[in-house]
Order: structure tokens, then C-alpha cells, then sequence
């Protein structure tokens, strides 16, 4: 019975995990940036607005506002359902950005293993190459800003 009560445990140490809400100040500066721009690419496509004007003023650039759309796009496209966007002033993050911030962080450190534990089961193995390819262009984008 050992075996049955460690896996008890360890079930609910997922659940618990699961339930605690991921802060956006858990993950790095290009991560955060990203999900805030996710958050803002939602609010004007609600409104039918282009977002790139306000991405490029708050990014800081032409360049990092058009990869973050571009990565937006391919998130979209790859992601197996609807996105879940939080609010743009809470730190907490829904599931869905919780697993776009560990790609970028894991991609931000040249981590593919990581970056591809992130999405596993989630993203088919086929796509994840768009998405390692979009946040590569994001992080040099990034890179070439500052």
C-alpha cells in the first residue's frame, strides 16, 4: 500500500499546483512583455482595432510589435482551443498563458527540451516547431531592441 498513498500524494501536490494561479511576475521580462501583448492584442481585436500602433509604442518598436502579432497568429493556430486571456492589469495568469510563459522562458534560455515538456500533450509534436520558431523570432527581435 505504500506505493497507492505515495501516488495519493503525489495526486494531490498536482492538484494543489493546479489550483495555485501562476503570477506573471514568476516568469522573465520577455515572457511578461508577450503575455501583457496577448492580453492587448485581445482587447483591440474586441473593439476591431489594429493593436500593432499601441504594441509598437508600449514594445518600444515596429520590429517587436509585428513578431508578437506574428506569434500571436501562431499560437492561435496551433493552440487546440480558444486561448484563455486574463485581465490586462492582473498578474495572475490563466492556464493558457501560464503554458505560452514557460515556452518563451524555456526558449529565452535555449531550453527546446523544456520549451517542448511545456506543450507536451497539449500541442501535437508537428506544431511545435511554428511555436519554436515564432518565439526564437520574438526573443531576437527583443534582443535587437535593447
Amino acid at each position: 500500500m505504500p506505493n497507492s498513498q505515495s501516488s495519493s500524494a503525489a495526486a494531490r501536490a498536482t492538484i494543489t499546483a493546479l489550483a495555485r494561479p501562476a503570477r506573471m511576475s514568476e516568469h522573465g521580462p520577455i515572457a511578461a512583455r508577450f503575455v501583457y501583448s496577448l492580453r492587448l492584442i485581445a482587447m483591440h481585436e474586441r473593439v476591431n482595432r489594429d493593436p500593432v500602433p499601441e504594441l509598437a509604442r508600449r514594445l518600444g518598436g515596429v520590429e517587436i510589435a509585428a513578431k508578437s502579432l506574428a506569434l500571436a497568429g501562431d499560437i492561435q493556430a496551433t493552440w487546440p482551443e480558444d486561448i484563455r486571456i486574463g485581465c490586462f492589469c492582473c498578474d495572475f495568469l490563466s492556464h493558457d498563458e501560464a503554458t505560452i510563459a514557460a515556452m518563451i522562458d524555456c526558449a529565452s534560455a535555449c531550453d527546446r527540451a523544456g520549451f517542448e515538456r511545456a506543450v507536451h500533450g497539449f500541442i501535437r509534436h508537428e506544431r511545435t516547431y511554428r511555436l519554436w520558431d515564432g518565439v526564437l523570432g520574438l526573443i531576437a527581435a527583443e534582443a535587437r531592441s535593447h
